[in-house]
């Protein structure tokens, strides 16, 4: 469990993925740090989603990870939350 002033120090902002890349190596992994569960880098770009941006640094398969992207657990596969029709660079409080 956290406290409510751990959960104010995440930082939660809505960001428009540009461009996504698959990484050869992985079955889960793209550029953007999800992949996998019958999901390609098509299926996010020009796309609002929420990231966790204020993360530190990660490197994972040679890639910098730097932000996650918010997604819900399904019985399925994740499901990722749209953050379509908001401003990009919103603060989510």
């Amino acid at each position: 469990m956290i406290t409510i002033d751990e959960f104010a120090q995440v930082e939660i902002k809505v960001g428009k993925v540009i461009a996504a890349e698959d990484v050869a190596e992985s079955r889960k992994l793209i550029k953007l740090g999800v992949r996998g569960f019958g999901y390609t880098g098509a299926d996010f770009e020009d796309k609002l989603f929420f990231f966790v941006t204020n993360l530190e640094p990660k490197k994972i398969m040679d890639q910098e990870s730097r932000g996650m992207i918010l997604a819900a657990d399904t019985a399925e596969k994740p499901l990722f939350i749209s953050a379509a029709g908001m401003p990009v660079g919103a603060k989510i409080r």
